[in-house]
C-alpha cells in the first residue's frame, strides 16, 4: 500500500533517514489515510533521540521532551516527532511515570491503544502493520493492541476513546475489549474532568452520537455521566412518546447537525425528566416542569466537566426553552425572542424539530406545522427589524436624562416598560412616540 505523504512530512522523514535513523508517519494519520480521509495532523516516530532530532532541524520546540517528543517547525507548521519508546508504570491511570527509549518500532507500536492507531508508514518500508490494524479496519472493529486489560490499566481514558472511535467510524467494539471496559470502567474516576469533556464532545459531535448507548452498556456513563443512566431507566408511557427518556435523547441527537452546542443541547434537553416523573393511576407518565429541573442539572453537570461559561450558558438556555410555549402571533414571537435572546431563539427551531422526530407519530404533523408558522413569523419580524430588545428601542437612557429624569433605577424600569409596549406594537418605536409615552408608563 502506498500513501501520499505531505511534502513537509516526507522532508522530515527523509532528513532523519539520511542521518541513519528510522522514521515513520504513525498513528491516526495513517489510519485516516487507509480510510481515504484527510488527516487533521501528522505525527512522526523515529529511532533518533530527542537531542539528535533537535540537531538535525533548525527550528524545534521541546513540547514533550521528557517523553521523547520534539515539535519540528517547517514553514509555520509544527510536526510532533517522538522517539520510539517503551512506557513505564502508569500510577495515575493516565500517564507513565517514566519512559524508556528503544530502537524497536515494534515495541513503540505495542504501547499504543488500538490496532487501527498502531500502524506506521514511510516510502522506503511501506506500511508497518504489526498488530492487525488493517484487518480490524476490514472487520470494522475497535480492538486493543495486545491485552485490553493492560492497555486500559495503563490509561483509563482509552475506554472512553474506544467508544469515541467507534462512534467516529461506525465500528463495533471487539468483544474482549468491551469486556475489559466493563471490568475497569470505575478507573475513569482517576481521569481529569477536562479530559473526559474533550472525549465526550468528540463522541456526541461524531457521525454516530447515539453510540453513547454503548458507553452506557459498558458502564462508562455510570462513571462520567450518571444522570444519563437515570434517563435510560426512565419510561415514557405517553401517547406523545415511543422511547424511554434515554433512547429519546439518543435519537434526538441524530436530528441536529454535528455542532457542539446543538448536540449537547439535545443530550441534556430531557435530563430533568427522571426527577420530575409522575405516574397516573392508568400508568401514563408525565414530567411537568422538567425543563426547569433540567436546566439546573445541566449547569451542574457542565460545571463538573469543566465546560467554558459561554457553552454552559447556551446549552442551559436550550434546555430551559426547548419546550417553551411560544404564542403563535407576532407579539408572542417578539416576546419569545426577547426572553430567550436572538441566538438561542434561532436554534430553538432546530431543537424542536429534532425533539419531535424522536417522539411518536402522534400529532407530529400539527407540531411541525406550528413550528413552521412561528418560524415564518420570525422571518417577517426579522425582515422588518422589529424591536425585540432594549438596544433596539429608538431612545436610550440618555434621552430620558435629557428629558429631566434623574439617573438611577427608574431609567431602566421606564425603558423596560416602553419595550413592553413596543413588543405589542412595533409602530410605536419612534423617538417621538416613545418620548410621548414615557410619562405614561
Amino acid at each position: 500500500m502506498r500513501i501520499q505523504l505531505p511534502a513537509k512530512v516526507h522532508n522530515i522523514i527523509n532528513t532523519l533517514e539520511e542521518a541513519g535513523y528510522e522514521a515513520y508517519a504513525v498513528g491516526g494519520c495513517i489510519r485516516d489515510c487507509v480510510l481515504g480521509r484527510m488527516p487533521d495532523d501528522w505525527d512522526i516516530t523515529t529511532s533518533a533521540k530527542p537531542e539528535e532530532i533537535k540537531h538535525l532541524f533548525t527550528r524545534t520546540v521541546d513540547t514533550g521532551i521528557k517523553h521523547g517528543t520534539v515539535t519540528v517547525l517547517l514553514g509555520g507548521e509544527g510536526f510532533e516527532v517522538t522517539t520510539y519508546r517503551i512506557d513505564g508504570a502508569y500510577e495515575d491511570g493516565r500517564h507513565p511515570t517514566e519512559v524508556t527509549f528503544t530502537a524497536s518500532l515494534k515495541e513503540d507500536l505495542r504501547r499504543r491503544d488500538f490496532t487501527i492507531n498502531a500502524m506506521a508508514y514511510n516510502d522506503r518500508s511501506g506500511l508497518a502493520d504489526l498488530y492487525g490494524g488493517l484487518a480490524d479496519i476490514e472487520k470494522q472493529v475497535i480492538r486493543c493492541v495486545g491485552e485490553a486489560k493492560e492497555r486500559f490499566e495503563e490509561d483509563a481514558l482509552r475506554m472512553l476513546r474506544a467508544v469515541r472511535f467507534s462512534a467516529k467510524l461506525g465500528y463495533q467494539i471487539e468483544e474482549s475489549t468491551g469486556e475489559a471496559i466493563k471490568a475497569l470502567a470505575p478507573n475513569l474516576q482517576k481521569i481529569s474532568a477536562e479530559r473526559i469533556q474533550v472525549e465526550l464532545v468528540k463522541l456526541v459531535t461524531s457521525p454516530h452520537p447515539d453510540y453513547l448507548r454503548t458507553a452506557y452498556e459498558l458502564g462508562i456513563t455510570a462513571q462520567i455521566l450518571p444522570e444519563f443512566d437515570l434517563c435510560m431507566k426512565t419510561p415514557q408511557r405517553h401517547k406523545h412518546h415511543c422511547y424511554n427518556v434515554g433512547e429519546h435523547i439518543l435519537h434526538s441527537m441524530l436530528g441536529v447537525e454535528p455542532e457542539k452546542v446543538l448536540r449537547l443541547g439535545m443530550l441534556f434537553h430531557d435530563i430533568g425528566k427522571p426527577q420530575t416523573l409522575t405516574v397516573d393511576p392508568d400508568g401514563t407518565t408525565h414530567n411537568k416542569r422538567h425543563p426547569f429541573e433540567g436546566e439546573k442539572i445541566t449547569r451542574k453537570v457542565m460545571r463538573r466537566l469543566k465546560f467554558d461559561n459561554d457553552t454552559i450558558d447556551k446549552v442551559t438556555k436550550l434546555v430551559l426553552y426547548h419546550d417553551y410555549d411560544i404564542v403563535a402571533t407576532e407579539a408572542g414571537v417578539r416576546r419569545a425572542v426577547n426572553r430567550m435572546g436572538e441566538d438561542i431563539f434561532a436554534m430553538i427551531f432546530i431543537v424542536r424539530r429534532a425533539d419531535i422526530a424522536a417522539q411518536s407519530d402522534y400529532m407530529r404533523k400539527e407540531k411541525l406545522e406550528k413550528i413552521a408558522y412561528i418560524e415564518a413569523l420570525y422571518r417577517e419580524i426579522t425582515a422588518r427589524k422589529d424591536a425585540v430588545t432594549l438596544k433596539d428601542l429608538a431612545i436610550s437612557g440618555n434621552d430620558l436624562i435629557a428629558e429631566g429624569m434623574p439617573p438611577g433605577r427608574q431609567i431602566g424600569e421606564t425603558l423596560s416598560a416602553l419595550l413592553e409596549r413596543v413588543l405589542d406594537d412595533p409602530s410605536l418605536n419612534t423617538r417621538e412616540n416613545l418620548l410621548k409615552l414615557y410619562k405614561e408608563v
